[in-house]
């Protein structure tokens, strides 16, 4: 076996060049650029340059087999001045958004009072409350919703029972409408977990002064839970909102792909869908969705600048 030996030399000047400010600062920055090129990575193709893509397509004439072509403000004067679909799919979604959202939020806000009690088994009972929202928008609930509307569903079997007359859920467009509303309604379980959560910041002191003072308990929700709890309903306002405008698998699986009876459930995401993957009209489709988001983007204004008169903030001593 070969053994090296090095010999220090100890009158030899070695000096150690120390690392510039400059050198540090680029390392250092590359570093933090390797952490987040995930993220920049995900949002520019998945996000940014989907969303310009779109923009552009809005202006053509594109069928997903050819070269776009610019066509202008073609597809947006189409939209207003020369499709009825149109138009009756924009009056399904608002009366959906207007008549879900609500119910919605008035069913989530019941529940998560109920809960708010002390209960051994309220651990359980939130977790079979929230199930339909995780499971809400699968292709499985939907088919299920559809069986219990259904000529000889469980609904039509309750009606008869207490001496109601059957109803046709699927041949009436107002009422597959509101088949798909009280679907909406019954998948309040995120909603009523930030409602509960809200009820637990708010102080039992003041329910106790309440008490003492003599309110009863429908004063108690007016002039205590509503207003120490509006935060909560704003922000579940806004995002139940704009889910509501993005709904599409239960009016898909419902109406079979069609929108019907007679587009009674065709919402403004099915309808773009049928526009771009069963009329191959990207161009059109793409419109639609810029459409959308100018729609969800004044409602959410809207919301916002009529919070001052109905938000109560604690911290600014009430709004």
């Amino acid at each position: 076996m070969n053994t090296r030996v090095i010999k220090e030399n100890p009158s030899a000047d070695i000096t150690i060049q120390p690392i510039s400010k400059k050198g540090r600062s680029i390392k250092e920055n590359l570093t933090g650029y390797a952490f987040i090129s995930p993220f920049v990575i995900g949002f520019l193709a998945f996000t940014l340059i989907p969303i310009v893509t779109s923009l552009y397509l809005s202006f053509t004439n594109y069928n997903l087999f050819s070269t776009p072509k610019w066509i202008g403000l073609d597809n947006y004067i189409k939209m207003f001045t020369g499709d009825p679909r149109y138009w009756q799919s924009l009056k399904v979604t608002i009366i959906y958004v207007f008549a879900g959202v609500p119910l919605r939020l008035g069913f989530a806000l019941l529940i998560a009072m109920m809960l708010n009690k002390a209960s051994r088994a309220v651990g359980l009972y939130r977790s079979l409350f929230y199930l339909p929202s995780l499971i809400g928008g699968s292709v499985a609930v939907a088919i299920m919703w559809r069986n219990v509307f259904g000529d000889q569903g469980i609904v039509n079997i309750l009606l008869e029972f207490f001496g109601i007359p059957a109803v046709r859920w699927f041949g009436n467009p107002t009422a597959a409408l509101w088949m798909l509303i009280f679907l909406a309604a019954w998948q309040f379980g995120s909603s009523m977990l930030i409602f509960l959560a809200g009820l637990k910041g708010i102080p039992k002191s003041y329910y106790e002064a309440a008490s003492v003072d003599g309110a009863n308990g429908a004063q108690q929700f007016f002039k205590i839970t509503l207003p120490m709890l509006s935060p909560v309903i704003l922000f579940n306002t806004v995002m139940q909102t704009i889910s509501a405008f993005m709904t599409f698998v239960p009016a898909f699986i419902i109406s079979k792909g069609t929108g019907g009876p007679m587009d009674g459930t065709l919402l403004y995401s099915l309808y773009l869908f049928l526009q771009g993957f069963q009329f191959f009209n990207m161009g059109y489709a793409s419109a639609m969705a810029w459409i959308m988001l100018i729609i969800v983007a004044i409602l959410t204004a809207i919301i916002f600048a009529t919070s001052k008169f109905w938000v109560h903030y604690e911290s600014e001593g009430g709004r």
